[in-house]
């Protein structure tokens, strides 16, 4: 796929994955591995980010497996910036199928 592609629906990509569920990090890297190729150098800096901007929240929880993860929680603030950035992605691919279709 392309990267800027990529670049350019990954934030999506990540809210929505927590909307579902609270994940942690390597939880959300698997996720999102699915959909888009990515790696954890391209995931983290972005939970940053938008945890910086309150669009998620973040606690510890044990693990059976070894220290406690960081789990990230959807804000308020991160459900209405999900659904804006989805109305926004639905309109533009609209546009582009349409574009596309008319002009192949």
């Amino acid at each position: 796929m392309n990267a800027q592609f990529k670049k350019g629906i990954l934030e999506l990509v990540v809210l929505i994955s927590v909307t579902k569920r609270d994940m942690y990090g390597y939880e959300l890297v698997s996720e999102v591995s699915e959909v888009i190729d990515v790696n954890e150098g391209t995931i983290y800096p972005l939970l940053k980010r938008l945890t910086n901007e309150h669009y998620f929240e973040t606690y510890l929880k044990e693990s059976t497996e070894g220290p406690p993860r960081k789990y990230y929680h959807l804000t308020q603030a991160g459900r209405e910036y999900t659904e804006s950035l989805k109305a926004d992605w639905e309109s533009f691919y609209a546009k582009v199928d349409e574009f596309i279709k008319e002009n192949s």
